[in-house]
């Protein structure tokens, strides 16, 4: 970072927290609106309906252990 952003960002740190979470807001708003790749929004759309399925109990959860020991494997070959 710049040492302009640094200043800034030393002097944000001082407001109080209802101020800094307001420039936050104002400041990440434009992102936010940016356009998603196709790519993005199909794993916005895929984890929306993974989790809709969880949350019906039409799919059940995978422990995270047995995840990553699955990925380690696939990785490993």
């Amino acid at each position: 970072m710049t040492s302009v952003t640094l200043e800034i960002e030393k002097k944000a740190r001082r407001l109080p927290a209802v101020e800094r979470e307001r420039l936050a807001e104002r400041l990440l708003s434009p992102l936010a609106r940016a356009r998603l790749t196709a790519v993005e929004a199909a794993w916005i759309v895929e984890a929306e309906c993974r989790f809709a399925a969880w949350k019906h109990d039409k799919r059940r959860g995978i422990p995270a252990t047995k995840v990553i020991a699955g990925i380690r494997r696939a990785l490993s070959r």
